[in-house]
């Protein structure tokens, strides 16, 4: 009589496991909940009440698999204006989900809420998500893992473990008064206090130690680092001590792995490295600092710090029951562009890839800084930039100026006029010496709101030229709603006769953040097939406030599946 029920005890064990395969084989939901609340944090012996996501510094961290939705709802019970922009995404047809203030929606007014519903597509490794609204995002942002999907593995052995690194930069102030203060006087603001691993900031500044981070690892493992630069204005070198580094992804897009001793990373980008456990088991400073590309401009100097703690050495690393000090790694000069540039040429995609060969749109976008002259009714209090004037920021001399009634998203898809013209410049409206010494009569750029326009489809180059109006620098430029391929990168001033011979057709990295070498250019190509408005900016704060941007404004396709999905009934109004 036993062996009926046997069967049938086996036949629900099998539909269990096939029931519970089928569902892990299907793309899931993950719903979440975000409240923008102030929350008292304590950093560099001083409490701040700083603008948190669930009262956690950093933010939580997501994990989906390549092919999930996620729904997250923010409740602003701030006392500022939020947005959510979930970095790197591709929000293909879910521009409303993209989050840039005044671009896809209008902000989250405190006391009220909004959804963000997107699915993520093909796009596997390290983003984060971010505050893109004012200067939130120093202390609003947090991981967002994209896994392979189920079934699918990591197209490197599988690390015996992950650890998340957020580099940030942390203010001994209210980040928000900081860019007041400096829109109040044209100057530059003031640079951060500290660097950050994960919200600390580490053994090297006063009342830190005690919460430097502790990232583990053992003899003969491999694991996994997912790097991320979430630093506002700073691009950072990052490196671990007496250990190699394996680049396998940046961006949320696999690489051809290589071995390097030295990351930078512009805030925006990821970058996953694997570590492995193959030295003297004891204690390794991991540590970041700036990479400072802008000459005589002041910028935070100081060294964050977390330590790769060896598992199998309680014992050795300690003396006197006094734990020895973890080994300080060397850090590239301050200025050290050799090495940046050693570094950012190192990236490949892994196998050929379909670089689009025929351009439909070639476009020239010089990218800088600038001087706005004292308007007459201002004080001297009021223009405290170099020689009693205001800083500024533009690309093709437009200074993009955000409305401020509506989202430019909703007047772009509704067609209302007054609010965007799509009349951005394809090229400088001046040509000059883009990296020479630039005449005082170019300092003053034209403030508008200006969009470029493309057709669904058509594929797109885009040279960015640095220029040396005010000083040269080293600018991470961030394109909402696509990734593209980086094609080539140089110095001095692009010329197109001698530099296409440089271009890589073949298989150049693909990323949605480009550091555009100080004095030099970089090539980058994509296809428009994300209808919507795409906002593309400098993702040092401080340029984007200065109004270092464009948009993008990519026109529906043919029928439903190319076209942007119609706006949520909650999209905040202004």
């Amino acid at each position: 009589m036993a062996a009926p029920s046997l069967t049938l005890h086996l036949f629900g064990v099998w539909l269990l496991f096939s029931s519970a395969a089928l569902s892990l084989a299907h793309p899931l939901t993950h719903r979440h909940q975000f409240v923008i609340q102030a929350t008292p944090v304590k950093r560099l012996c001083k409490t701040h009440n700083a603008i948190t996501v669930n009262g956690q510094f950093p933010g939580p961290t997501l994990e989906v698999n390549n092919g999930d939705t996620l729904i997250v709802t923010v409740i602003n019970k701030a006392k500022y204006n939020v947005t959510i922009h979930w970095h790197g995404i591709r929000q293909l047809r879910t521009g409303w989900a993209d989050g840039p203030e005044f671009v896809t929606q209008c902000p989250i007014r405190p006391g009220e809420s909004y959804t963000y519903k997107f699915t993520v597509e093909g796009q596997e490794g390290t983003l984060w998500w971010h505050a893109h609204s004012s200067w939130l995002r120093a202390t609003v942002y947090g991981a967002l893992i994209i896994r392979p999907r189920q079934g699918d593995s990591y197209p490197f052995p599988k690390p015996n473990r992950e650890t998340i690194l957020l580099m940030g930069e942390w203010w001994d102030a209210n980040p928000i008064d900081v860019v007041r203060q400096a829109t109040r006087t044209g100057a530059a603001p003031n640079v951060s206090d500290a660097f950050t691993f994960n919200g600390q900031p580490g053994d090297l500044y006063k009342c830190s130690s005690r919460d430097t981070l502790i990232v583990p690892i053992d003899s003969g493992e491999t694991n996994l680092l997912r790097v991320v630069n979430s630093g506002l204005n700073q691009p950072l070198f990052f490196t671990v001590a007496n250990h190699k580094l394996t680049v396998v992804g940046a961006d949320a897009s696999y690489t051809k792995p290589f071995t390097t001793s030295v990351l930078m990373l512009g805030p925006g980008q990821t970058t996953d490295v694997l570590i492995s456990g193959d030295q003297v088991p004891s204690r390794y400073y991991i540590a970041a600092r700036a990479y400072q590309s802008a000459q005589n401009a002041p910028f935070d100097n100081t060294t964050t710090t977390a330590i790769l703690n060896y598992k199998s050495a309680p014992c050795s690393a300690k003396k006197g029951g006094v734990s020895i000090k973890p080994l300080m790694p060397p850090l590239p000069a301050y200025n050290d562009t050799a090495t940046v540039t050693a570094f950012s040429r190192s990236f490949r995609s892994p196998r050929p890839v379909p670089v689009p060969k025929e351009i439909d749109e070639n476009l020239f976008f010089t990218i800088g800084l600038g001087l706005n002259n004292c308007p007459r009714n201002f004080k001297p209090s009021q223009c405290q930039g170099p020689n009693g004037t205001r800083f500024t920021a533009s690309m093709n001399n437009i200074s993009f100026v955000l409305p401020s009634n509506i989202s430019i998203l909703q007047a772009f898809q509704q067609r209302i006029p007054g609010v965007i013209t799509p009349d951005f410049p394809a090229n400088p409206p001046v040509k000059f010496d883009y990296t020479g010494n630039v005449s005082q009569s170019l300092f003053q750029p034209i403030s508008s709101t200006k969009g470029y326009r493309l057709k669904y489809g058509s594929t797109v180059q885009v040279v960015l030229q640095d220029t040396s109006i005010v000083t040269p620098e080293n600018h991470p430029i961030h394109l909402h709603g696509y990734d593209f391929y980086i094609i080539a990168e140089g110095f001095g001033n692009f010329n197109p006769k001698t530099d296409t011979k440089k271009f890589n057709l073949v298989d150049p990295p693909l990323r949605n953040t480009v550091a555009v070498p100080v004095n030099g250019w970089a090539v980058i190509r994509f296809v428009a097939d994300n209808p919507g408005a795409w906002i593309m900016h400098c993702h040092l704060d401080v340029h984007i406030t200065w109004g270092l941007a464009m948009v993008f404004l990519v026109d529906n396709g043919v029928g439903h599946l190319q076209s942007i999905e119609s706006p949520p009934p909650d999209l905040p109004i202004c």
